[in-house]
């Protein structure tokens, strides 16, 4: 695979037009080319914000695994690079001046691992987090509270499944849905779904199939 630089032209509703300079024609004769992959480089600079939020993400993790900051944060970093970032990425990056786009998704990665691993955190991980759909199913997939992070936790449906229907026999994809401890179910029950969600800066997510497998809930095939 080669990568190449190209200009953005034009954008549309339709798509990106590129214009692309390749110079070596020979090559691209003998191989043969029908398509090319162009990397889109994102040219703003981390913020003073994200690169708080991720520092205070690895002294927690620190913290929890008894190991100095600057050595988390070097094997965070390594882990990163090779389960999360796509291959034209895949280098090494500072939080000093990396691009935002990274330092978005570090954090999102730094967040899924302390969700997994029942990492405790001072600060509420909704308040840390930069993609809040991504925290939200981490939170449903390990059944943790999407508020506090205590285990256990229950899967609130925002969209209802119906007065008198029996929620073990009801079909859970395609349902928005959250995952709280019992004080939080309670709250969102009490001050309703939409003031809850701006209170806590929480959004629900949809139900796929896949989600709905892997939390062994009740799934049919939809209907064509």
């Amino acid at each position: 695979m080669e990568i190449i630089s190209g200009k953005i032209i034009r954008h549309d509703e339709r798509g990106l037009t590129i214009a692309a300079v390749y110079t070596n024609i020979g090559r691209a004769a003998l191989r043969q080319y029908d398509t090319v992959v162009i990397g889109l480089p994102d040219g703003r600079r981390i913020s003073p914000e994200q690169r708080k939020k991720a520092h205070a993400l690895i002294g927690e993790i620190a913290e929890w695994v008894g190991d100095l900051p600057e050595y988390v944060k070097r094997q965070m970093k390594f882990e990163y690079i090779a389960s999360r970032m796509q291959a034209l990425e895949k280098k090494l990056f500072s939080l000093s001046d990396c691009d935002v786009t990274t330092a978005r998704e570090f954090i999102t990665y730094l967040i899924d691992f302390m969700v997994g691993h029942d990492v405790p955190s001072r600060t509420p991980l909704a308040e840390l987090c930069e993609d809040i759909q991504q925290y939200a199913y981490a939170c449903v997939l390990h059944r943790k509270c999407a508020v506090c992070g205590k285990t256990r936790a229950d899967l609130h449906h925002v969209d209802k499944v119906g007065m008198g229907n029996d929620r073990t026999k009801a079909e859970h994809v395609g349902r928005r849905a959250i995952t709280l401890c019992r004080a939080h179910h309670d709250e969102i029950g009490f001050v309703g779904d939409e003031s809850f969600f701006e209170k806590y800066h929480l959004e629900p997510i949809v139900l796929t199939e896949e989600l709905v497998k892997k939390l062994k809930l009740r799934s049919k095939k939809p209907v064509a």
